[in-house]
């Protein structure tokens, strides 16, 4: 029996030390809970599994503060999309030399007040004419509230607001009187963000006139074709304009961060990520790809690394570029 039991202690040790090994090459991906951010995991997930040597990638959900602790303890090995303007201690942990930033995911992120293309210049194929032809700055919206009228209040335009909660929806409604507009529009808050999604690519798909407030990158600007309206240019020393809603939303470094503990385990990884490089329209078409095609964060990054094929060549060196497009195959 007593020799039974030590085989058994044994045993155990060796399951638990096997087990061990088994999760010492993996890494660790911050999921903040948006689709971009997923869509980055799986793509720098495959690159990590078929030319780096790790035997496998996982996520970790939590909400922006979370995720961006997370990578401060090391919880989190790579975090893809560091919103830096959406956290207050970013720019001090980096200084306090908390966590790593190697490199820009993307930097060209706006959002606004938008309109479909064809309400300024029309759309020969579906005989769309042109609605306001005019119309190129929130400014210039006065002139067009008989373009969008409010079905609730016809004597009234309809603009579609943010969603309530968000910082951006007291930005996008100062912007709303600062300029002026609460004289001949309503300021719609949809409520939700697939409410406010449905009523902007409701409107499109009948070719209707729409104005309202949405962001980069998403499937929906990726799917369609809207205009961001322009604004009077945002100046950095001048920050409370932005936040009393006088100048143009700017757009956000969102950046890929990763712990202290591993910059110094995998600097080789760390290289790739620092020239890992995408845009808010490159992201907003591979969303707009999940979207319509219903397939999985992975089967899209794998669409979009065949798709680019030219990016493997700019992010790594030519043998694991090729382990990557033979991984494709």
């Amino acid at each position: 029996m007593k020799k039974l039991i030590i085989g058994l202690v044994l045993s155990l040790m060796l399951l638990t030390m096997f087990s061990a090994c088994s999760t010492t090459n993996e890494l660790v991906f911050a999921d903040a809970g948006w689709d971009s951010i997923k869509f980055h995991n799986a793509v720098a997930g495959f690159i990590a599994t078929n030319a780096f040597g790790y035997d496998n990638w996982r996520e970790v959900s939590g909400t922006t503060p979370i995720t961006h602790q997370g990578t401060l303890t090391g919880e989190i090995n790579v975090h893809m999309e560091e919103w830096t303007d959406n956290i207050s201690t970013y720019q001090q942990d980096l200084e306090d030399g908390k966590l790593k930033e190697v490199g820009i995911n993307f930097d060209d992120n706006y959002q606004g007040f938008y309109v479909p293309r064809y309400v300024i210049e029309g759309d020969a194929e579906r005989g769309i004419e042109p609605m306001a032809p005019d119309l190129k700055t929130v400014q210039d919206l006065k002139k067009y509230k008989d373009v969008f009228p409010d079905d609730e209040q016809p004597d009234k335009g309809r603009i579609y607001g943010a969603i309530p909660g968000w910082e951006i929806d007291n930005i996008m409604h100062n912007k709303y009187l600062y300029n002026g507009l609460d004289e001949n529009f309503n300021y719609f808050r949809p409520g939700s963000d697939p409410a406010l999604s449905a009523a902007l690519s409701g409107a499109y798909e009948k070719g209707e006139p729409v104005v309202g407030y949405y962001w980069e990158p998403t499937w929906l600007l990726g799917k369609y074709d809207f205009v961001l309206l322009e604004d009077h240019p945002y100046d950095p020393t001048k920050p409370e304009e932005y936040a009393e809603g006088k100048t143009e939303c700017p757009p956000v470094r969102v950046t890929i961060a990763v712990s202290n503990e591993f910059f110094e385990k995998d600097p080789e990884y760390c290289v790739f990520l620092s020239k890992y490089r995408s845009s808010s329209q490159l992201t907003s078409e591979a969303l707009a790809h999940i979207q319509e095609t219903g397939d999985n964060h992975m089967d899209t990054a794998k669409w979009y690394l065949k798709k680019y094929d030219e990016f493997l060549d700019d992010w790594l060196d030519p043998d694991k570029a090729q382990l990557i497009r033979d991984a494709l195959k």
